[in-house]
């Protein structure tokens, strides 16, 4: 510690060295991190996958069912019940089936406020049936869960699903080895029914109040320990792709999802992850590349911490669940309902076998492939090493800062010595030698006189400038609604109010540092760099541990950017600097991001058809980042507002320091 707090210490060689190399370091620790993690993608750095849990015991058991032809008849009666609900879920038909197997069947009722623009009002019900275990006590539950989608959706049919799963429910209603409940669980309405039922399970509210009314349930099992989202588009089915991505980057435990991968396997279905089947190419640079582009794939899916499926929102209850859905493949053998069948009650005899909760195998990972895994403790060293380099720029900054407090206390001219005393007997004998004494003092004491420094440092401005940096940052966090508000009552959509709204906010700020009171003190301003530099590592650091993705992202990003701003006497490079920092606001990486996206994926459009399309989806993510946030308590965009948007105008503060050059003292007569 002296070696930031005692300014004796900057004669040290570490400082010396530090000051002298520290540029060079830093970019040593942000090309390490990029390489590091680019060199997870390599076989020989990652490991292959493994069961941790023994009770699983995936694939013991001969698979006994033989419910295809009820699940076929299941499958015709459902399609020409859905002719008569061409936008509603076929309620009535569904709790007559479950109440045949021999289920205890309840429906759940939920209600939406639309919370931005004018208030809206949608309403949705979800069917669910509860198969109580004949050798426990409604202790423990398992869920087997399909989205209902009517003709008119956008999205693929589900009617397969909802078949094989009422064709499961039958065969497992005759077994009598089940130790958990099965819940079988119909939703509307995508990702926002399983919301309100798991809220109206627990009895929870995640998302603001008031925003989804999720009402109440009849029907309870036991503490819900895992969970299976089926999406399969066809009755035969060639291959399925694993989806585990869940809300705010979270991830099932890794055993569930080797449970799906082995059964799988085991029915000679192919599989696959993030829509990329493994391969093993003899050829190391192809084979890395390949498992590259499928760790980016996931890295870039995670990072918005948006659920691929609804299987995400279960993951915040504790809750390991995955999605199971069937991807068209050109060519080979397809897998009917018998198959199918065999596969999910693989899966879930063994989820029946567990003494306790998941908790052996890895929560946090990577996947290069279904395969193999990236645990925690090889991908967390990729983001340390990057966020390395801003602790060592304000190490430097501070070392540096002090060295030059020093050398200016040793230019400053020191009060010559005088005789502390006269002796009383001189003054009695010579009085106007006395008086000459005394006017000769005076006029040292005034011609060594300096006045107050102005390049002190004000550390009570700096934290209320720090302070009011961050009260920006939460006030634009709860500003969706008033921007709607104001909005509408001129006739704008809710797209626009808050895409235009976000841009005027966004040039208010830019005005910040005219207001800024110590922007010509250097000393001041360093220490301010110091804190913004500090603030944004510490902030990479934590979102790390919940979302490394986008942790990652923001650090390749923003770091070199961060590094460069700074205190300069340069004119030309101050400018270029700010230029570059203006555009490095996160509203205009949102947007540059979904331009380039568009006129990737339509090459042959228009540059103006694209650049239309490019702005209109900017609008579009931004609406459904603050929804997401609103109603089911996704944390981009309050992190994007209150954090990463109050470093970024910290740093632009700093970009606006005026350097003052040295002023001789002047002598006072």
């Amino acid at each position: 510690m002296g070696l930031l707090t005692d300014p004796s210490a900057g004669q040290g060689k570490l400082t010396k060295a530090l000051l002298k190399y520290y540029t060079k370091l830093c970019v040593l620790l942000y090309i390490g991190g990029i390489g590091w993690f680019c060199s997870l993608a390599y076989t020989p750095m990652n490991a292959g996958t493994y069961f941790s849990e023994n009770a699983l015991l995936p694939g013991l058991v001969k698979s006994e069912f033989r419910e295809d032809a009820i699940a076929k008849t299941y499958h015709a009666e459902l399609l020409d019940e859905m002719k008569k609900y061409e936008d509603s879920i076929p309620y009535p038909w569904l709790l007559a089936k479950m109440r045949q197997i021999g289920l205890d069947t309840y429906t759940h009722n939920f209600t939406l406020n639309y919370p931005l623009g004018k208030p809206q009002k949608f309403f949705g019900k979800n069917v669910y049936g509860i198969l109580r275990a004949a050798r426990a006590s409604s202790t423990e539950a398992l869920v087997l869960s399909v989205p209902y989608r009517p003709p008119l959706s956008v999205h693929a049919t589900t009617a397969p699903s909802i078949a094989i799963m009422l064709a499961f429910a039958k065969f497992a209603n005759k077994e009598k080895y089940w130790a958990k409940d099965i819940i079988f669980l119909i939703t509307e309405h995508e990702q926002l029914g399983i919301q309100a039922w798991l809220e109206a399970y627990h009895g929870v509210a995640c998302g603001n109040e008031g925003t989804l009314d999720h009402g109440d349930i009849k029907g309870r099992a036991g503490a819900i320990q895992a969970a299976i989202n089926l999406e399969l588009h066809e009755p035969a089915i060639s291959q399925v792709d694993i989806k585990i991505e869940g809300l705010n980057g979270q991830l099932p435990n890794l055993d569930l999802f080797n449970l799906a991968a082995k059964m799988l396997l085991k029915e000679g279905v192919p599989h696959t992850f993030k829509s990329r089947p493994n391969k093993h190419l003899k050829d190391p640079i192809n084979d890395w590349l390949y498992s590259f582009q499928t760790l980016l794939a996931m890295i870039s899916t995670q990072a918005t911490g948006i659920p691929n499926g609804n299987h995400g929102l279960y993951h915040r209850f504790g809750i390991e669940a995955l999605t199971l859905e069937s991807t068209p493949l050109k060519g080979g053998n397809k897998a009917g309902f018998p198959i199918v069948g065999r596969i999910i009650e693989g899966i879930f005899r063994s989820l029946n076998n567990l003494l306790e909760r998941f908790h052996q195998s890895f929560f946090f990972y990577l996947l290069p492939s279904s395969e193999r895994f990236i645990s925690i403790g090889l991908y967390m060293p990729a983001i340390c090493l990057i966020a390395g380099a801003l602790f060592i720029k304000s190490c430097a900054n501070w070392c540096q800062l002090q060295e030059n407090q020093a050398e200016t206390e040793d230019e400053k001219p020191k009060t010559p010595e005088t005789k502390k005393e006269v002796k009383s007997s001189s003054i009695a004998r010579n009085s106007k030698n006395f008086w000459r004494e005394m006017e000769g003092r005076f006029q040292v004491e005034v011609q060594t006189y300096n006045p107050p420094d102005p390049d002190s440092i004000n550390f009570i401005s700096i934290l209320c400038v720090f302070l009011m940096s961050h009260v920006v940052g939460v006030l634009i966090m709860n500003s969706p609604q008033l921007l709607t508000t104001l909005g509408g009552q001129n006739n704008y959509s809710t797209d626009s109010s808050l895409f235009y709204g976000f841009i005027a906010i966004s040039a208010m700020l830019l005005t910040v540092p005219l207001f800024i009171p110590f922007k010509a003190c250097e000393k001041s301003m360093s220490v301010f760099n110091i804190l913004s530099l500090l603030e944004l590592g510490t902030t990479l650091i934590c979102v790390s541990m919940n979302n490394f993705s986008l942790a990652l992202f923001c650090a390749i990003i923003y770091v070199p950017l961060a590094l460069i701003i700074g205190i300069t006497r340069c004119r030309l490079c101050s400018a270029i600097k700010k230029i570059v920092w203006l555009l490095a606001h996160p509203l205009v990486v949102l947007t540059a991001t979904v331009l380039i996206y568009t006129f990737v994926m339509f090459p042959g459009e228009k540059f103006e058809d694209n650049f239309h399309r490019g702005i209109a989806a900017t609008q579009q993510a931004i609406v459904f980042s603050i929804v997401d946030s609103m109603i089911y308590g996704n944390w981009l965009f309050s992190v994007v507002t209150s954090v990463f948007i109050s470093n970024w105008l910290c740093f632009w503060i700093v970009a606006f320091a005026k350097v003052q050059q040295d002023i001789p003292k002047k002598k006072i007569d």
